[in-house]
């Protein structure tokens, strides 16, 4: 189909899952006024505003993601709908894989992570995420699929 769709999808994904994980540390921090101690120094991802959403990540992206492949699933031939799924997956899996190295942990901002911080501290669940953005676009398949 077309890369450049696909890409679009995927971006909008991508920053909407993000919107929605910053909407969800800022309501636990001023709505139920989760703070760190003022006396210990944290940094943004060990604050408990952030730790406590940490669980939820894999159901953003297993929400969104799915929804999104859909749409772009959609304007595909059916005949080769399982192939753009498995084209899709490949590449969206790769590029957060890759995107997430670059903005989480390689450029420094205030909620930058370590490489240690992002890829053992933060397991289960960025393998759950990156599994949940793997196997999205055959959700979405699947759905279309039951629906010809």
């Amino acid at each position: 189909m077309s890369f450049g769709l696909s890409m679009l999808w995927f971006w909008t994904a991508y920053i909407l899952v993000t919107i929605i994980g910053i909407m969800h540390t800022v309501f636990n921090w001023k709505v139920l006024k989760m703070e760190a101690p003022k006396d210990v120094e944290f940094k943004p991802s060990q604050v408990p505003a952030y730790t406590k959403t940490i669980p939820f990540h894999v159901i953003y992206n297993i929400v969104i993601f799915p929804v999104f492949a859909y749409i772009y699933l959609k304007q595909v031939v059916p005949a080769y709908i399982w192939n753009e799924a498995l084209i899709i997956a490949m590449s969206w899996t790769s590029i957060t894989i890759v995107f997430d190295l670059i903005g989480w942990v390689l450029i420094k901002h205030p909620w930058y992570m370590t490489f240690k911080e992002m890829y053992l501290d933060y397991q289960p669940w960025i393998t759950l995420i990156y599994i949940a953005i793997l196997i999205s676009p055959f959700i979405a398949a699947w759905f279309i699929y039951i629906h010809l």
